[in-house]
């Protein structure tokens, strides 16, 4: 019975994940209460398999911290006290709107905790493996389909912005999604996890997915495209000796990593000329250079009054989803633009929203997913160093893509980026301990074990 309500929380996680996705983002009312009730039901097997098991077994990987510090600060911004006069006291300048964030904040938290104890074994990883790039594949072809036959309504049902592209309302949020599934095909076949009959099959769907990014005409999408592949070069370097020789860290060696790199970018090429180019080029000429100046002032306008707030509100922010209540206040264009929820980028957000409070676990967040990448990919397991190598490189190019975008505001993006976080957590653990193969316990990076009678059992940090 324990296996089988692992098997289904294991399962109904890839599940949430396509339905997040499906559901243009979890942007609507309908789709995040269906959102958190689905992700209740996998903590809630996850409580029957601990009661089944009379023992309570929770693995906390380093990243989760600064997102429970998050949480923490997020419940102390929404609350509020009234003073005599009936005025609302709070940190936050839209109670409601914060709280409601605090709850979506809470709901991927647990997500979070749940990838982290049962994304665990080879096996597992592999199987999460071969779903990323199969469902890398099947959005990237659903996207140019509709691409190609497309009748102004998503899934040719549903009427959309002008700006929607595969199942999203805009198209920078598609190439925000797939760049953290494109990173994946290409990694395993550069750690040579995959077998040889299989590899062009891989690299495939990675020009597959490529060129959707492309045909999305998202420049952010287009530049975090350039930045994993280069992320997946120069990193690549550091994977584990493969040669029978011992020199798997050659030049030579070296060189036949780059190879599939350099042919799966050609292919690419060829690919985005051979579906018509025009479109894209031209939404990078001067024939779309009005349209283009205008987005680059709009978006610097709100950097700038976003930044504005951030300095009147430096410590604790306006509040976790307060932004676009306090962004009339500090505007600099002259009431010329529009209010806007978003920065546009989702470190000035964070700081708008959390002050140097968010910043310093923003960047605490960062620096030790960074430190779990670079550990990851040195394992000695090929496949587990290829996981690492693709999970890290999808979470670089969304975070390069944060600089541009809002994409980890919604929590389709950020379900997954939490994932493949999860992931590279539990790898950079287990290359840390090479003498455990399989990695497949908790205690390998802060596990608490804890018997049904409540006394501690052991414990690792």
């Amino acid at each position: 019975m324990s296996t089988k309500l692992d098997q289904a929380i294991f399962y109904g996680l890839m599940i949430v994940v396509v339905f997040a996705a499906l559901a243009h983002g979890v942007t609507e009312p309908w789709s995040v209460v269906l959102f958190g009730l689905m992700i209740g039901l996998l903590a809630l097997v996850w409580v029957v398999r601990m009661i089944i098991e009379k023992s309570l077994v929770i693995t906390i990987p380093t990243i989760a911290l600064p997102l429970f510090g998050l949480l923490v600060f997020g419940i102390a911004q929404s609350l509020a006290l009234t003073d005599q006069t009936g005025r609302r006291l709070s940190l936050s300048m839209n109670v409601e709107s914060t709280r409601e964030t605090v709850m979506l904040l809470a709901i991927l938290f647990v997500a979070l905790m749940i990838s982290a104890n049962f994304l665990l074994g080879r096996e597992r990883l592999r199987t999460l493996a071969k779903f990323m790039v199969i469902y890398g594949f099947v959005m990237a072809l659903f996207a140019l389909v509709q691409y190609f036959a497309w009748n102004g309504q998503v899934y040719w049902l549903r009427p959309a912005p002008v700006t929607a592209f595969g199942p999203f309302a805009n198209h920078a949020h598609f190439a925000g999604y797939l760049e953290l599934l494109l990173p994946m095909p290409i990694a395993l076949v550069v750690a040579r996890s995959v077998p040889r009959e299989t590899r062009a099959l891989y690299g495939f769907t990675a020009v597959l997915m490529s060129i959707a990014i492309i045909a999305s005409r998202s420049r952010g999408g287009m530049v975090s495209l350039v930045a994993e592949i280069m992320f997946i070069v120069a990193l690549g370097t550091l994977l584990p000796q493969s040669e029978p020789n011992g020199q798997g860290r050659s030049k030579e060696a070296r060189l036949k990593r780059a190879l599939p790199v350099a042919a799966i970018v050609v292919v690419i090429v060829a690919g985005v000329f051979w579906i018509g180019a025009d479109p894209i080029i031209k939404s990078m000429t001067i024939e779309d250079e009005m349209k283009g100046s205008a987005q680059l002032i709009n978006r610097g306008s709100i950097w700038l009054s976003t930044w504005a707030l951030v300095r009147e509100h430096p410590l604790a922010g306006v509040g976790l989803g307060a932004s676009q209540t306090a962004y009339p206040a500090y505007r600099q264009d002259n009431g010329l633009g529009g209010i806007f929820s978003q920065a546009h980028n989702d470190y000035l957000q964070v700081l708008a929203e959390c002050g140097i409070v968010g910043g310093v676990l923003a960047l605490w967040f960062i620096v030790s997913i960074l430190r779990l990448i670079f550990r990851g990919i040195r394992s000695r397991d090929p496949l587990l160093a290829g996981l690492a190598l693709g999970s890290g490189a999808g979470i670089f190019g969304l975070l390069v893509h944060s600089l541009f975008d809002f994409n980890l505001q919604l929590p389709s993006h950020s379900l997954l980026f939490l994932l493949l976080s999860a992931v590279v957590s539990h790898l950079g653990a287990v290359a840390a301990q090479p003498e455990v193969e399989d990695a497949a316990e908790p205690e390998l990076y802060g596990a608490v074990q804890v018997s049904a009678a409540g006394y501690a059992k052991g414990a690792s940090s």
